[in-house]
């Protein structure tokens, strides 16, 4: 029966041939594809299928989870990624299960791929899927509606450069387009220290040598983006963007980095998407910056001056244990990565357009990797404390287990207990005293978009890397941007109310929460309502100098 199918599907005349393309979203260490995110993965295999003369759809599986009608289609494309767990505010990874389901609803060919699939693959998949590709999947893809004898291979740089322009389409029928979407945005692929052999959690140096996309194909693939209607980028797929086409690569682990081609990157970028509002960076291997200080230095300060407020660039530390760094040919020293810290934070700290910090440094911290032991958990809490008591900031503190894509690793279950301590140690200790500095209490986050709403509570938050979470403690209108003012801090997220607030309309939550309002003179407010001006508020309060420092951020109509 699959043979018939795929005989077909493929004997159609060119542009007869209907492809859907389901993506199940990616998210991976150097690529980022669950809403408000929108994968290149995604991209270039809808890119491939018009390639190839398939008349190409799209749509993700919250669309599907959402009773979203399943198009008719010859062809089922599924992109499987979720290689690191994590939680998420709205959309999630599609699951192996859900996929083979929507797989056996119709009598088609059906092709998966992504690193999912790569890294972990069932049983339950190579029962209910003909192909499956364990390479790129728009090369597999495209290979196979040419001559239906697909293979496993990597996209050439030219398939690259095409496909990035021809899939840029697919953007419009995402559930996101045009706001909040943000594209995720390839730079490179491979890591610079492949002949070392990388580290040994990570499969980037499995590419070899790395491939540096030209800043023109890059800046090709965001006018297309933008001429769709795209406004959010993102420089997410690298290992490091301080790497990006440096000196010495091959010969070095930390290559020396080249800013002139760094600021053509990016200045290509800027010109190519001239009416952009978000241009966020992510990964940085510290190492290659402390060797390289004045050069590190230059290179910063250009993604400042080219890139929008709010952005991070992700550290890869792992560990500050050297035991740990030896056992697994770990990237950076603690020493190597304080003094990366110190670099960014002397030329981003300052507050930019939207109410953060422009340029700050994140930490990844990975447990269970080999050679771990309790000690190796109290090095990185000192570490990181070190980094607070200096006053440095740090933008985001990723603390997870290492996810066991290259190789298994021993040491996790035995030291789970003590990996549970040291995460909520930080959470507590070190993001809560970290995060009020970032997002003090009464700054203002601008254009936060409201997403969902739990409980009593609404949820945003601003569109780029690592978004802070911003909770409303109250109900309040979704799928709209607002401006929010900072009243409170947890461990990973702040309290906000919307600014300017209309006192007239408010609900208790925003009222009580507003600073020195609280309980009482929330319900003595609401019961006076509507006041005309802010001197009937004073006049409502039994001290009126609380809502002095409010003035600009309230409203009355």
């Amino acid at each position: 029966m699959y043979r018939a199918l795929h005989a077909q599907a493929l004997n159609k005349k060119k542009g007869e041939t209907t492809a859907l393309l389901l993506d199940g979203y990616v998210d991976e260490p150097a690529s980022l594809g669950v809403p408000p995110y929108v994968s290149p993965q995604a991209r270039y295999a809808y890119g491939a299928l018009r390639a190839a003369g398939a008349e190409a759809r799209y749509i993700t599986i919250d669309q599907l989870r959402s009773g979203t009608a399943i198009p008719e289609a010859d062809l089922l494309v599924a992109l499987m990624g979720a290689v690191v767990p994590g939680k998420y505010l709205r959309g999630m990874p599609a699951s192996a299960r859900e996929l083979c389901e929507i797989a056996r609803i119709r009598r088609w060919v059906t092709v998966i791929g992504g690193a999912g699939v790569k890294f972990g693959q069932s049983d339950e998949i190579q029962s209910h899927f003909q192909h499956i590709a364990r390479s790129d999947l728009d090369a597999y893809i495209f290979d196979f509606m040419k001559n239906g004898e697909a293979r496993n291979r990597a996209r050439t740089p030219e398939e690259w450069r095409d496909w990035s322009v021809s899939g840029a389409e697919a953007v419009r029928h995402h559930p996101d387009f045009p706001e909040p979407l943000i594209a995720e945005l390839d730079t490179s692929r491979g890591c610079v220290r492949y002949f070392a052999g990388g580290c040994g959690f990570c499969i980037e140096p499995s590419h070899g040598k790395p491939y540096f996309r030209p800043p023109e194909e890059v800046a090709g693939e965001v006018k297309a983006l933008h001429a769709q209607g795209v406004v959010n980028f993102r420089l997410g797929g690298q290992a490091c963007i301080y790497s990006y086409m440096a000196g010495g690569v091959g010969k070095t682990e930390t290559p020396r980095p080249n800013v002139k081609a760094l600021k053509a990157l990016l200045a290509g970028v800027r010109r190519a998407a001239p009416n952009l509002k978000v241009l966020h960076l992510d990964n940085a291997n510290p190492a290659v910056i402390a060797e390289h200080p004045e050069e590190a230095a230059e290179a910063t300060r250009i993604m400042v001056g080219h890139c929008t407020s709010g952005n991070v660039v992700a550290f890869g530390m792992e560990s500050a244990d050297p035991a740990v760094i030896v056992a697994n040919n770990l990237n950076a020293t603690p020493e190597q990565v304080l003094a990366a810290v110190r670099i960014v934070n002397e030329a981003g700290t300052e507050r930019g357009e939207n109410g953060l910090p422009k340029l700050l440094p994140g930490i990844n911290i990975l447990a269970g990797l080999d050679g771990e032991t309790a000690r190796t958990f109290d090095l990185n809490y000192r570490f990181l404390k070190g980094v607070l008591d200096e006053g440095l900031l740090l933008r985001r503190i990723n603390v997870r287990q290492v996810a066991p894509t290259v190789r298994e690793f021993a040491t996790g279950d035995r030291n789970y207990g003590a990996f549970r301590r040291f995460k909520e140690r930080v959470r507590t200790e070190i993001d809560a005293p970290m995060l009020a500095r970032v997002a003090p209490s009464g700054g203002v986050l601008r254009d936060v978009y409201m997403e969902v709403q739990i409980g009593g509570c609404a949820y945003g938050r601003q569109i780029g890397s690592y978004p802070i979470l911003v909770s409303f403690p109250y109900r309040a209108g979704l799928n709209r941007f607002s401006d929010a003012l900072v009243v409170g801090h947890g461990p990973r997220s702040v309290t906000a109310v919307e600014t300017p607030l209309d006192v007239n309309h408010a609900p208790m939550g925003a009222l009580e929460a507003l600073p020195g309002i609280g309980r009482k003179r929330a319900v003595r407010l609401a019961r006076r309502r509507p006041f005309k001006d802010i001197d009937e508020m004073k006049a409502a309060l039994d001290d009126p100098s609380i809502v002095q420092s409010l003035m600009k951020h309230l409203r009355f109509q």
